[in-house]
């Protein structure tokens, strides 16, 4: 979000806690993306803020109170107030526990079997959701429309729409058991807290096999994973690097140093496997742009 809608968001946020009878006199950002994500104090709250029509806030409560119920290790919303979705100003809030982050980094074999645990009850929740090809088309769209993605040259909108289309139909080629997956569980949605390991940002969901929501996280965790399809794995992290690089290129996208990452998976998607892994390329990209300023 921009700075004028940064301070609406939080003055929304923390119009709707203090409603609810949750002090609310300071906030502070804890990301920044299409929605912000705030801690409000000192009722302790993790708020999550997205302008109205912008977001799937009603998929994302419902879906998170189903999963609470199937065991899931999923961060839950905030029991002091009715979990629903509140609106404000144009504003869609959500209110949810707020954890404090618990040093060491997460250990590659607890965030395999918080995986494995998600993914269990992920197969015990019958709920509408989109599949994993949506998400390739909504990627397709922006590569395809020179108005949404105006600072792509024709050279590589070319070489990206083909590489997503010839993805796309190689994974589903495959065949593989689809079941719900959380749709980005990259280390920045596996929190380590005092009460386990919780994943959060539940709006990304969709269905699809497995090894789509592994090709969004470390190596050292896939190998951590049981009965995991190298083969499909390996097309399915090559086809999240150019899902990554079309979102890098839209128009108006907020991602910090967004067309400097764009224009290295570029190059990473010409110059052909092995594939890195998500976290890996991002980590490399971050320290590069801290340095270069």
């Amino acid at each position: 979000m921009e700075r004028p809608d940064i301070t609406r968001a939080i003055a929304a946020a923390t119009s709707v806690a203090a409603s609810l009878g949750l002090p609310a006199e300071h906030a502070t950002v804890l990301h920044n993306s299409n929605k912000l994500a705030l801690r409000l104090t000192p009722c302790d709250v993790f708020a999550r803020v997205a302008p109205v029509g912008q977001e799937v806030a009603e998929f994302e409560v419902e879906l998170a109170q189903r999963l609470a119920e199937a065991g899931c290790p999923v961060c839950p919303l905030e029991p002091r107030v009715d979990p629903r979705v509140y609106t404000r100003e144009g504003f869609a809030v959500t209110l949810w526990t707020y954890y404090e982050p618990v040093p060491p980094p997460l250990a590659p074999a607890d965030y395999a079997k918080t995986l494995e645990r998600l993914h269990a009850g992920m197969r015990r929740v019958e709920m509408a959701s989109p599949r994993f090809t949506d998400r390739i088309a909504d990627a397709e769209k922006i590569v395809a429309d020179p108005h949404l993605s105006p600072e792509l040259a024709d050279s590589d909108r070319a070489f990206l729409g083909g590489s997503l289309t010839s993805l796309r139909r190689a994974i589903e080629e495959r065949g593989a058991a689809e079941q719900l997956l959380h749709g980005e569980p990259h280390p920045g949605n596996v929190l380590a807290t005092a009460d386990g390991p919780l994943v959060i940002d539940l709006e990304t969901c969709c269905r699809g096999p497995v090894e789509f929501d592994l090709a969004h996280v470390p190596e050292a965790v896939c190998a951590h994973y049981p009965n995991v399809d190298r083969g499909l794995l390996d097309e399915c992290r090559h086809l999240v690097l150019a899902m990554v690089a079309a979102w890098r290129w839209e128009r108006g996208d907020q991602f910090p140093h967004g067309r400097r990452f764009g224009e290295e998976l570029l190059r990473l998607l010409r110059q052909g496997p092995p594939w890195p892994t998500l976290d890996a390329v991002t980590g490399r990209l971050v320290q590069a742009a801290r340095l270069n300023g």
